[in-house]
């Protein structure tokens, strides 16, 4: 299982106009290749009646599905500029689609490379970029007496309290991530003398938002 990886925040999109050519882009996360395939597809119902939606997507931990769709515009000038955009930001599990409303005025293959990458860019941004990073949930189960200095202790630290669940003892949920899981564990074990059951409880990702 992967641990830290980039990917996009919130389902966006971003309008650039050149020489009176409309690119509309939009990103989105997809996990799977049928997810980014449903999302293309809303995108080119939604915008039906424009000249093109050209689309690239990642997806994968070692980025194992990629694939880029010029719809139309000339080989190479449009999903691949696109692709390789999500490429050099080092984004996994993406999908942008690229709408073009034509305006009259030809723009050549460069000039198609840099708009198609434009608009990818300016939508990646829209949505903004997040980090998701693995953290393993571990469950503190410890005597009431202990509650008031390991409660303190975890607020003050950079371990995010999940929840406090009060039993015949106190459970705290704590997010650690999976890499410092050992000095979580001696952390709290020397706050406690040895006095605390500790066990991870599952893994899950949290988001950071890094642009």
């Amino acid at each position: 299982m992967r641990e830290n990886y980039k990917t996009v925040g919130e389902l966006a999109e971003a309008e650039i106009v050149i020489q009176k050519s409309r690119f509309i882009g939009h990103a989105a996360r997809a996990e799977t290749e049928e997810e980014a395939i449903r999302f293309i597809d809303s995108i080119k119902t939604l915008h039906r009646s424009a000249t093109h939606n050209c689309s690239a997507y990642l997806i994968g931990e070692y980025d194992s599905i990629q694939k880029a769709n010029d719809d139309g515009e000339p080989s190479g000038t449009a999903g691949f500029p696109m692709l390789e955009v999500l490429k050099k930001q080092g984004l996994k599990d993406v999908v942008v689609v690229v709408t073009r409303y034509y305006g009259g005025i030809k723009l050549g293959g460069g000039g198609l490379i840099r708009a198609y990458g434009k608009a990818t860019t300016e939508a990646l941004a829209s949505s903004g970029i997040v980090e998701r990073r693995l953290h393993h949930l571990m469950k503190i189960t410890i005597d009431y007496t202990w509650l008031g200095k390991v409660e303190n202790e975890i607020r003050q630290s950079e371990y995010p309290l999940s929840d406090i669940q009060y039993t015949d003892g106190v459970e705290l949920f704590v997010h650690v991530p999976a890499e410092k899981e050992p000095d979580f564990i001696a952390w709290v074990n020397e706050l406690t003398n040895g006095q605390a059951d500790i066990r991870g409880a599952k893994k899950e990702f949290l988001e950071f938002k890094i642009s």
